[in-house]
């Protein structure tokens, strides 16, 4: 049922969509968002980086998407990432952005990258036009590119270097001219709200309550633990920032310190074939599973019920969904320690948390858990309890209060703040 509609939202969100042939394809999760907002929005217009390369697995043509939302928008820009191709594109897409901003009531941005950031572009126009404006973001794009170094080759390196500073100073600059920003999770919210006029802590899922582990599934996998050898699970992308090497060699000491466990990771990735060389000469093909992507949310559900512990060994300053989908299905979060991790356990305890890059730590806390059922019992309740707040329904309600509370439909009185002079000569450029 929808809420009072309120006015013409305009959002810029970084999920792609891909073209085959005359067809556009949208994520599943992505077309939930749109359906979200439309509840609280009169007229939602949405801009998404177009690709044009192969469908991935599980995603739904555009045009099916929107037959039933009638009262959304999707336009698309170039998925330009490389400077000649943005800059080729720019001055065509940026007209295109600045009528969209032009026309709408409330306007929210996600940002992160630099060439090929058209939510910064968005911004920029919003402060030319003198409109208020909310950037949205889910991790530090810029400690992300600089961690990136510790495992990317040679292109990425060098990408760190020439773009992480100039990266910095546009995430921070728009940040702190931006009226409202959402920040989604505690560690994108202490990287950034010390920069911003109106910092707000958010968080972006699409698990509705129906989908949280009923009492009575928790019940049968609390009874059904002592039978069994410690589960363990992750799922997300295998690239390096995710710390796949690291949880590898977590299984590794755990079959030293002959701890019986299942593990699989559930999702693909750049890592993956390194994943299984490492799995298949430590001896442990039986124990440890990859999957690749499951398209079927409802398996991912039933997989993550059906685990012991999420483990994660996270290496960037972001806020992964994946954490909260865990606590949902009442699995406790082991891992590294991080803002974001500590902030989603701090009522309960549904987890533990280790310090970052100590894998022979975290082996040991898997040792004990493994040993004693009652504490990892206790932790899965504690999980339970820690998911109760976090539903699709909920956050994107938070968000829309928030949007339509701080950006009410006024012309902007003064371009000063923080980064004003540079910034408004980059808008009116």
């Amino acid at each position: 049922m929808r809420t009072a509609a309120a006015g013409h939202l305009f959002i810029y969100a970084p999920v792609p969509v891909y073209r085959d042939a005359d067809a556009l394809y949208v994520e599943r999760q992505a077309v939930n968002g749109l359906r979200l907002w439309s509840r609280h929005f009169a007229r939602v217009t949405v801009v998404m980086p177009e690709k044009n390369a192969d469908v991935p697995k599980g995603w739904m043509p555009l045009a099916e998407a929107l037959s039933e939302l009638p009262d959304v928008r999707v336009e698309t820009v170039p998925s330009a990432f490389s400077p000649q191709h943005f800059l080729r594109v720019w001055p065509r897409e940026r007209r295109r952005l600045k009528a969209l901003v032009a026309e709408a009531d409330y306007l929210s941005f996600a940002i992160g990258g630099l060439f090929g950031d058209w939510g910064a572009v968005c911004a920029l126009e919003a402060l030319r036009l003198r409109k208020r404006f909310a950037i949205w973001t889910d991790r530090v794009e810029s400690d992300v590119l600089l961690k990136s170094r510790e495992w990317g080759d040679w292109k990425q390196r060098l990408k760190s270097r020439l773009y992480r500073r100039p990266m910095a100073w546009l995430e921070r600059t728009l940040i702190s001219r931006a009226d409202l920003g959402l920040f989604h999770g505690k560690e994108t919210y202490d990287a950034y709200a010390g920069f911003s006029r109106n910092p707000q802590l958010v968080h972006d899922i699409h698990i509705a309550g129906a989908d949280h582990i009923s009492d009575q599934a928790l019940q049968v996998k609390l009874s059904e633990l002592r039978q069994r050898p410690l589960r363990i699970i992750y799922a997300g992308r295998a690239e390096g920032m995710k710390g796949p090497a690291d949880w590898i060699s977590v299984l590794e000491r755990l079959s030293v310190l002959n701890v019986p466990f299942e593990a699989e990771w559930l999702g693909d990735g750049s890592c993956l074939p390194m994943m299984r060389n490492r799995i298949r000469r430590a001896g442990l093909c039986d124990q440890v599973r990859f999957p690749g992507f499951v398209e079927n949310h409802a398996d991912v559900r039933a997989r993550l019920q059906r685990a012991d512990v999420f483990l994660f060994c996270h290496k960037t300053a972001e806020s992964p969904r994946c954490l909260i989908e865990a606590l949902t299905s009442a699995t406790p979060i082991v891992g590294y320690e991080g803002a974001y991790a500590r902030d989603l356990i701090a009522g309960s305890g549904g987890g533990l948390l280790v310090p970052q890059g100590d894998t022979e730590r975290l082996a040991q806390t898997l040792a004990v858990l493994s040993d004693e059922r009652e504490t990892l019992a206790m932790l899965m309740r504690r999980a339970h309890m820690e998911a109760a707040p976090f539903t699709d329904e909920k956050v994107f309600a938070h968000r829309c209060m928030l949007i339509r509370r701080y950006l009410a439909p006024t012309s902007r009185t003064s371009g000063r703040g923080p980064g004003g002079r540079a910034l408004r000569v980059a808008a009116e450029g």
